[in-house]
């Protein structure tokens, strides 16, 4: 007892350096977003005013009542959950079937087509708009309801994440005993591997839904009809109606991040198990 007490002292400090750091990272990120609800609440005139006031004083909902009473702002949720949910579920069925390929399969030319797929995740987004809408557009896929799923699909961070995690989860001595039992590849990928990469499919669903709801430049470059309008471009077109409405704005952001919330509530499980896979070992 005595020869253990000097360590746990010894710890203390560490551990509370630790704790102050978390809770102060915390507050960063969670102080925008409490300044965003209550000034939703607030008058336009109260938004910037200084000081500051953290409090609406007094509260009112006229911004939620005008957002939603002007503008079509169901529409829009509809339009980017939509999306959303149509990405997250091609997403995690096209990246889990390729992860396993890479993880499982020996074929010719694979180390240099997973080297260059890997290497694309250096590749800034905003470079490669202009061609990925002539891409687009030359397949026949520019209609916004294609268009705005096309680039979510199979990103190559999620085949990445799916090839590690099969690669450690999953032994080949279950694979084999699955095509000794009569499984073609198919049923084996469906039956037995899909269940196991349960933590993993849920960490990428939550990466793949949040990623492609909140996006904006993608919907600014290929949707310009306002009946396609996604939430983050919603919210944005009201910057230049009657001046900047920060107000409705803030509403709208406050609203938005509804969905995405849920998402993470429901998920947070699985996501914290596929970040985590590999970390510790048994």
């Amino acid at each position: 007892m005595n020869a253990t007490t000097p360590r746990r002292r010894r710890l203390r400090p560490a551990r509370a350096g630790l704790y102050a750091t978390l809770v102060l990272l915390a507050l960063v990120y969670l102080a925008p977003l409490a300044w965003a609800v209550s000034s939703s609440f607030k008058d336009r005139s109260e938004i910037f005013a200084f000081p500051p006031q953290l409090w609406p004083d007094p509260a009112t909902l006229f911004n939620y009542a005008t957002l939603l009473a002007e503008q079509p702002f169901w529409r829009w949720m509809l339009m980017s959950t939509s999306v959303a949910l149509i990405s997250t579920v091609a997403t995690v069925l096209l990246c889990s079937l390729a992860g396993f390929g890479f993880a499982k399969y020996e074929f010719k030319g694979k180390r240099l087509l997973f080297d260059v797929m890997f290497s694309s995740l250096a590749i800034p987004f905003a470079v490669i708009v202009v061609p990925l809408f002539v891409l687009v557009a030359k397949l026949g896929l520019a209609h916004p309801l294609f268009a705005l799923v096309v680039p979510w699909v199979a990103p190559a961070f999620g085949i990445f994440m799916m090839r590690q995690y099969t690669e450690q989860s999953i032994p080949d001595e279950i694979l084999d005993a699955a095509r000794i039992d009569g499984c073609s590849e198919l049923r084996t990928f469906w039956s037995v591997v899909l269940p196991l990469l349960r933590p993993a499919l849920g960490a990428l669903a939550v990466w793949s839904f949040l990623n492609t709801y909140n996006t904006l430049l993608w919907p600014l470059v290929v949707v310009s009809e306002p009946q396609y309008y996604t939430v983050p471009l919603g919210l944005q077109a009201l910057f230049g109606a009657e001046g900047r409405q920060y107000n409705l704005v803030l509403a709208g952001a406050v609203l938005a991040a509804i969905p995405a919330i849920a998402v993470f509530v429901l998920l947070r499980k699985q996501l914290i198990s596929g970040l985590t896979a590999g970390a510790v070992k048994s």
